[in-house]
């Protein structure tokens, strides 16, 4: 942290004007790791996390762990406690809290007061650490726990989830679902490190497997050319499961979350424009309209085709490039309509997701701003979506969807 010099200004008790400037800068600064078995005895990639400490005490620990997650590893519980036993140097608190994961776990304030209350009753200060291991709900709930508790406890995340491994994970964003709406409460509150274990994939059912993916498309598409060309050549390969090429998807979708994160001069998203939430503003009402039965990555595939055929209908986009996109999304398995979009006695865009635009709008705070790309690799940003463009675009997609069924 640095604060700058500040002068002592001018004190005019006439002019009624009493001003102190202050001025100060913090520069965040962690890693996102990648390893396998993190909890091995040979494997010190967590305990080399903790090798600087000025009070000669133990560094305590304390884990929230997805339910999800034990139930494919009943023993991962007792690995941990064997690790962490393994350093004199480190403690851990107590058992590991067990949440049920998923976006329930975000829904309410009752996974969240579990998690504060866990921190409470073991004291979980500010000096010792609490790691989230599970999906991007549970790393989402417990960041944000993490960040009101004590006004900030320092927190790591393990993600296990492709979308939370390549996307939600790596960035600064935590949060829960409130006055049913996504992420209304929550803070910006950078991890002390990101820790993917690349085993955690073997748990994945094929839903959450494809599920991620979709964030890769997307940020190729505002990004990077070539990453998309990429997926576009290892589509199939990444549909049945090769291990290594998921592995570079997560890697290369990570460094640009990051990079644009921390390159582009709005972090905290002070702004209205929002690049990595491409495709999401009907994403996140189709999600809500299902109760979440839709997982946010498939969501996200249908919102991508939606804004992309949006832009067809307007002229901003070729036609080809639409194709090629929705190609590949097919190829990686989505599917890519969802009976809820579409009004068909009207043919119309259901309402209740057009009602997403305000919501989006009003998320960003100000001037709706929504990101599309007129290449693949460039994106733009427009201010107002036609209702008529988006009819059409839905449409669209349900007709798709008839001819690929049949």
């Amino acid at each position: 942290m640095q604060f700058n010099k500040i002068s002592k200004g001018n004190f005019d008790l006439q002019k009624n004007k009493r001003i102190i400037e202050q001025n100060f800068s913090i520069n965040y600064r962690y890693n996102i790791l990648f390893t396998r078995e993190v909890f091995h005895l040979s494997n010190t990639l967590l305990y080399d996390l903790f090798q600087r400490t000025d009070r000669g005490e133990k560094i305590k620990l304390g884990f929230v762990i997805d339910q999800g997650l034990l139930d494919h590893w009943p023993k991962l519980s007792q690995a941990i406690e064997s690790y962490i036993h393994a350093f004199a140097s480190l403690q851990l608190v107590a058992e590991p809290l067990v949440i049920t994961g998923g976006e329930q776990a975000k829904n309410s304030l009752d996974a969240m007061n579990e998690v504060l209350n866990y921190i409470h009753q073991n004291n979980i200060d500010r000096h010792a650490y609490l790691i989230a291991m599970g999906g991007g709900a549970i790393l989402d709930m417990v960041g944000f726990a993490a960040a009101i508790g004590h006004r900030g406890i320092r927190h790591i995340r393990m993600p296990t989830t492709v979308l939370a491994q390549n996307d939600s994970g790596v960035g600064v964003k935590n949060g829960i679902n409130y006055f049913g709406k996504k992420n209304f409460l929550g803070t910006f509150s950078p991890p002390v490190a990101v820790i993917n274990d690349f085993n955690f994939l073997n748990t994945l059912d094929e839903r959450d497997w494809r599920s991620g993916m979709s964030e890769a498309v997307k940020v190729a598409l505002i990004k990077d050319a070539a990453f998309f060309y990429w997926l576009e050549d290892h589509a199939l390969a990444l549909s049945r499961r090769d291990t290594e090429t998921m592995e570079k998807l997560i890697f290369d979708c990570a460094a640009l979350h990051v990079d644009h994160i921390s390159s582009q001069g709005d972090p905290f998203e002070m702004g209205s424009s929002r690049p990595l939430d491409f495709g999401h503003w009907a994403a996140h009402k189709l999600e809500q309209l299902t109760e979440f039965e839709v997982k946010h990555g498939e969501a996200v595939a249908i919102g991508l085709v939606l804004d992309l055929a949006y832009a067809v209908n307007e002229g901003l986009l070729s036609h080809k490039v639409f194709e090629r996109v929705y190609a590949v999304l097919g190829q990686l398995g989505f599917t890519l309509f969802h009976p809820l979009l579409l009004n068909q006695e009207t043919n119309a865009l259901n309402p209740e997701v057009y009602a997403g635009l305000e919501e989006f709008r009003a998320h960003l705070g100000g001037q709706l701003t929504i990101t599309l790309i007129k290449e693949i690799g460039i994106q733009f940003n427009v201010h107002e979506m036609s209702k008529n463009s988006l009819d059409r675009a839905a449409l669209l997609l349900h007709q798709k969807s008839v001819i690929h069924a049949n």
